[in-house]
């Protein structure tokens, strides 16, 4: 597989970042690249793990391929390669994005229909949680291209500097 400039200066600001990051747990992930797009996943590795701890989500992941057996990172790896096999987002995305497994399930469920609320994801459990988590994301989503806005540093805004 042969890279171009572009690519090249993703993958390198990957490994920059992983790099500063690493001190406090952070990572960023490359799960896909479509055409002129690369779809990105920052995540904290010590949370990560702890998510694919639980059992609920662990069961739902053995259902689409995930082998008990496969560690954090082995997980991520599987993810990727869905992500790289489907035109959509595979369904089991939002147990690595932290949704409930009860929204995760309703949607896979119901095929994207009769939910609750739709916001950051479509809500089939608990409404008023989500709501609370919605306007979180909205308030972090807002600070952070604020922050971006005036010209500072992502490694400063994360406080990685």
């Amino acid at each position: 597989m042969s890279l171009d400039k572009n690519e090249l200066d993703i993958y390198s600001g990957v490994d920059d970042f992983n790099r500063r990051a690493a001190h406090r747990g952070l990572k960023i992930k490359v799960l896909c690249e479509c055409g002129q797009r690369c779809l990105l996943m920052l995540y904290s590795e010590r949370l990560l793990e702890k998510l694919l701890c639980d059992r609920r989500r662990r069961s739902l992941l053995e259902r689409f391929g995930y082998s008990r057996c496969l560690d954090t990172q082995q997980c991520l790896d599987r993810l990727s390669q869905r992500c790289s096999q489907h035109k959509e987002f595979p369904h089991e995305i939002g147990i690595f994005l932290d949704y409930p497994v009860e929204d995760v399930l309703g949607f896979i469920t119901h095929k994207g229909s009769d939910f609750k609320l739709c916001g950051y994801w479509k809500v089939y459990g608990n409404e008023e949680k989500a709501r609370c988590t919605f306007r979180k994301y909205d308030k972090c989503r807002k600070y952070l291209c604020n922050k971006l806005s005036e010209g500072q540093d992502l490694y400063k805004i994360l406080s990685l500097s």
